[in-house]
């Protein structure tokens, strides 16, 4: 359902920039970088990252957009519904997955200017070196992107899994 299903919802807002269109190969870049920044990545891993990361950033687009593409992969919607709360909800998530949550939100906020240590060698611990290159390039990757859905004000909620693979 979108919002134009519902008389008793407000209208859709106006995106700003239909940036995809206006810089096409910058568009495009980020597709592949995307693709290569989730090589060797578990999909259910990077799909977590990708909504974690949009929940801290306040992208509607994105967050419509991946938990569509995590529940079509099979992901349960109590899983999803925790993610905000993973700390408080710990025993949904895996030890690998709670580094890299923890990792996502340290990499996304940046609140004391880096990652620290501690959340670095958590995921070091689980991660094999180019599995954890690839998750940090992954949640730098879904920053970027929240980042222009935000700017652009993308609207959400006409999203269909697998519309742009």
């Amino acid at each position: 359902m979108t919002t134009n299903e519902s008389k008793n919802h407000a209208p859709e807002h106006t995106p700003r920039l239909q940036w995809a269109k206006a810089a096409p190969e910058v568009y495009k870049a980020m597709i592949k970088l995307s693709a290569a920044a989730e090589q060797g990545l578990d999909p259910t891993i990077a799909e977590l990252v990708k909504i974690r990361a949009s929940q801290l950033n306040h992208c509607a687009l994105c967050l419509d957009m991946h938990t569509k593409d995590a529940l079509a992969a099979g992901e349960t919607v109590e899983r999803i519904i925790q993610l905000n709360a993973w700390e408080e909800s710990r025993h949904f998530y895996t030890e690998k997955e709670l580094a890299a949550l923890e990792l996502t939100e340290a990499i996304t906020v940046l609140t004391e200017g880096f990652v620290p240590d501690a959340v670095y060698a958590k995921a070091a611990e689980q991660f094999e070196e180019a599995e954890l290159a690839h998750l940090i390039a992954a949640i730098t990757v879904i920053n970027a992107w929240n980042r222009f859905g935000v700017t652009t004000r993308g609207v959400p909620g006409h999203y269909t899994p697998g519309m742009y693979k």
